[in-house]
């Protein structure tokens, strides 16, 4: 086993940075760009039997949006931008649809970098259907039952349920002979419920966790892509990582994790790493930056852990999770000495001139 690579759910694979489910991943030509440029993994985009989910992409708009709040196109975004989207799902017929996963499959197996089958939820015998056929040509499926478009297009499902989540991966679990990951959303009453219910449905591993409805006025009279949206960026991280860390903590390590929405940089997917997950999936990264981004993120993350372990030893298996060791639930943390807020009050009353 080398440095990076790292297994999650039985699936192997080269290094722990993967690329998720998007536009960037539709073709066959996207799927070996991602691949040849150095993800671990790829998730192609996903599909499902809802003509109405196909018709969707016929109106995907992206705005990207600094943390200043500056929006631009797609063409300018830059890097550590946010991106506000609608989108839908890949217009294919699913016979050619697994061709081309299986000749992507074909590309990045010799290489140690599967590529991953992807299924948006919308009826789950359906989605049963489709991923005992996809299981036929990927070595594993991912089913995202927490679109962040569910709330908008009836065409896709987000389920905030635990109840909901468990019954949906039950019926696609006893089609799939595949690894099956399943993947969240990060907008519900409880998180780790519901992943809690997807591994005890059967999920190999769980992803944590989908981006965020969301909705962003231009001042106008108007709103940035003329409707309401999906959300993710770097201001996200902390967010995501919470789910992340209190699966990792309530589930324990036996339980795979894979980790989106935030990673930006090498420093994000270590910080994904360190709070529980066991491979990181990319997406935002690519679209202000290229294929190319991935072999810096790789590389930034390698560099670490080599010089972790000439300090501490071990390598990637022990560092993921690494950061709640130290971590302490609220009832736990000891008094500090000085109050925390004591400086900025002070501050603020001599600002104030009292």
């Amino acid at each position: 086993m080398t440095l990076l690579e790292t297994t999650v759910g039985g699936l192997v694979t080269a290094n722990p940075v993967w690329v998720g489910s998007s536009e960037l991943t539709m073709t066959l030509g996207g799927l070996i760009a991602c691949v040849d440029a150095g993800a671990g993994a790829v998730v192609a985009k996903s599909v499902n039997e809802s003509a109405a989910a196909r018709r969707q992409l016929d109106i995907a708009d992206y705005a990207f949006v600094s943390g200043t709040g500056r929006v631009r196109p797609a063409g300018a975004a830059r890097r550590g931008d946010g991106l506000l989207n609608r989108s839908g799902l890949a217009q294919v017929d699913l016979d050619d649809w697994l061709a081309v996963l299986a000749a992507a499959v074909g590309h990045g197996a010799p290489r140690g970098r599967p590529v991953i089958g992807s299924i948006t939820l919308a009826d789950p015998v359906a989605a049963a259907r489709i991923g005992r056929l996809m299981a036929g040509v990927v070595p594993a499926v991912e089913l995202n039952v927490g679109a962040p478009h569910g709330r908008e297009a009836p065409a896709v499902r987000r389920l905030t349920e635990a109840d909901a989540v468990h019954d949906a991966v039950r019926v696609v679990r006893d089609a799939v002979d595949a690894p099956l990951f399943v993947k969240l959303p990060g907008q519900a009453s409880d998180v780790v419920a519901l992943a809690r219910a997807a591994r005890s449905a059967g999920a190999d591993a769980v992803g944590l966790v989908g981006r965020y409805p969301g909705f962003l006025p231009d001042l106008d009279g108007g709103a940035i892509l003329g409707s309401w949206g999906a959300w993710g960026s770097p201001a996200c991280l902390p967010m995501s990582l919470y789910w992340v860390s209190k699966a990792r903590t309530a589930l324990g390590p036996g339980v795979p994790l894979v980790g989106t929405n935030g990673a930006r940089t090498a420093t994000d997917v270590l910080r994904f790493l360190a709070s529980g997950a066991r491979a990181v999936e990319v997406v935002t990264a690519l679209w202000t930056g290229g294929p190319a981004v991935l072999a810096e993120l790789v590389a930034g993350v390698d560099a670490y852990l080599r010089q972790r372990a000439t300090i501490r030893g071990g390598g990637l298996e022990e560092f993921v999770g690494s950061a709640l060791a130290g971590a302490r639930e609220y009832a736990d943390v000891p008094p500090m000495r000085s109050p925390a807020w004591l400086p900025y009050t002070a501050r603020w009353s001599r600002s104030s001139g009292r």
